[in-house]
């Protein structure tokens, strides 16, 4: 059991990435943003530390787990659910407000009820723990009735921090896809949340794009026996967080246009379409909730052609905190896009190795998507040049651990060509782990 004491507020810093230099004519300005937070959460995986004496009010934590009938098969999963997330509620912090949800057609309150969350202490953490003890399985799944009463808990609390835990086991068969995307519409920017998919009898997309939509992880645990562990990290994690709803902000001058704003690692994520107006040429991409971390973005702008030897800036980053009254409070960091216009055609034809290196993982995650969906298409020809590719990828970027996951799905003939031939048989859990974790990157060596 691991109980961590209140991290101070962490500092922000930005450093920009980038070939500056463009051919006469050129256009695009490639730049891999890295921010960093220091000083403040505590990383999973430290050493513990006491609880501290008073209260912490920083943050609320809402634990939403599947209890649908097909949890009880085999028994041991519903059992392994209840310990799981018992030990997630070991792992909260004193002071910190909690409800647990039970999931099935509807969602339940399990503890403390009464549309109320409860505090964080030794008794109450006890009481939760009993609660769960009298979970049963039976019912079906509608997970957006979960996100919707997790999203009416946690916004009881005047805290800084909301996230939510969400672990299911099976398809959401009991709303349509539409009532969930209009759930997690309403549930974005309120709370960030992780989701996990236990057994192998779940839809991997669903649960991707509920972490994807907020801001949180998706993961599979394909043994059941390996929820606890994976429980108490998520919520190592969840308390390490210091500072929420952190947006990227993006500002460009008169003729510039923003291509793309993605996030490359921990893991590939779109931002382009969450952009949000703030003011003058200026945008806010959402990053959610920061603890003591670093993560790369990748911001492509065009910019207008200029002659040779005349240098602009071509975007501005910073990191800011959006407030209800439109203003936003900023974080004091920044880092500057620059381009400039020459004819040395070794400076204007290199490639950054920050930019060339993430371009490759977003590729990378991409071929594995679109192999697996061509697998199960039963376009073979499709699939063994797309999961090619992804191994490929996977050896030039030093992303071993997507290369073995590859190795469970495709046989390897010559890994430097890409040359592979697809399993005849391949374990389910295997190809869900792999499609699960494909956008997850490798952080290049600077």
């Amino acid at each position: 059991m691991a109980n961590f004491s209140k991290p101070s507020v962490p500092r922000f810093s930005v450093d920009v990435y980038q070939n500056e230099y463009l051919p006469e004519g050129g256009r695009e300005v490639n730049a891999i943003v890295t921010v960093t937070s220091t000083g403040g959460g505590t990383l999973a995986g430290a050493t513990a530390a006491p609880r501290p004496a008073r209260p912490d009010a920083g943050a609320a934590v809402a634990l939403m787990v599947d209890c649908s009938g097909s949890m009880d098969y085999p028994p041991t999963k519903m059992r392994n659910a209840r310990d799981a997330t018992a030990a997630a509620v070991d792992t909260l912090r004193d002071g910190v407000h909690f409800a647990v949800i039970g999931g099935t057609h509807v969602a339940k309150e399990v503890y403390p009820g009464g549309g109320r969350l409860a505090v964080a202490d030794a008794g109450t953490r006890e009481q939760a723990k009993q609660a769960l003890r009298r979970l049963s399985a039976g019912g079906g799944t509608a997970i957006g009735t979960w996100l919707r009463l997790a999203d009416r808990l946690l916004s009881s609390a005047d805290v800084a921090i909301r996230h939510g835990i969400l672990l299911t086991d099976g398809r959401n068969e009991h709303e349509s896809p539409e009532d969930l995307k209009a759930a997690l519409d309403a549930c974005a920017g309120r709370f960030t949340c992780d989701a996990r998919g236990v057994g192998t009898d779940w839809e991997v997309k669903e649960v991707t794009s509920i972490a994807s939509a907020l801001l949180g992880s998706a993961d599979i645990v394909a043994d059941p026996a390996g929820l606890a562990a994976d429980f108490t990290r998520m919520m190592e994690n969840a308390m390490g967080k210091e500072v929420a709803d952190v947006a990227l902000r993006v500002w460009t001058p008169v003729g510039t246009t923003i291509k793309f704003v993605k996030q490359v690692a921990p893991t590939v994520e779109e931002l382009t379409g969450r952009r949000t107006e703030a003011g003058p040429r200026a945008g806010d991409y959402p990053t959610g909730s920061w603890g003591d971390e670093s993560r790369d973005y990748h911001v492509c702008v065009e910019v207008p052609a200029a002659g040779l030897g005349q240098e602009m800036l071509a975007a501005r980053v910073s990191l800011v905190v959006p407030q209800p009254d439109g203003s936003a409070q900023n974080l004091g960091a920044q880092g500057l896009v620059r381009a400039v216009w020459t004819d040395d055609m070794t400076a204007s034809t290199s490639i950054n190795p920050q930019v060339a290196h993430y371009t490759g993982q977003a590729e990378l995650a991409q071929a594995i998507q679109e192999g697996l969906d061509l697998r199960k298409a039963g376009d073979i020809d499709g699939a063994t040049a797309k999961l090619g590719r992804a191994v490929q990828l996977a050896g030039t970027s030093g992303n071993a651990d997507t290369a073995k996951l590859l190795a469970k799905v495709v046989d390897v003939v010559d890994a430097a060509t890409g040359t592979v031939r697809l399993k005849a048989k391949v374990a389910e859990a295997d190809e869900m782990t792999l499609e699960t974790r494909s956008t997850k990157t490798v952080r290049v060596k600077k």
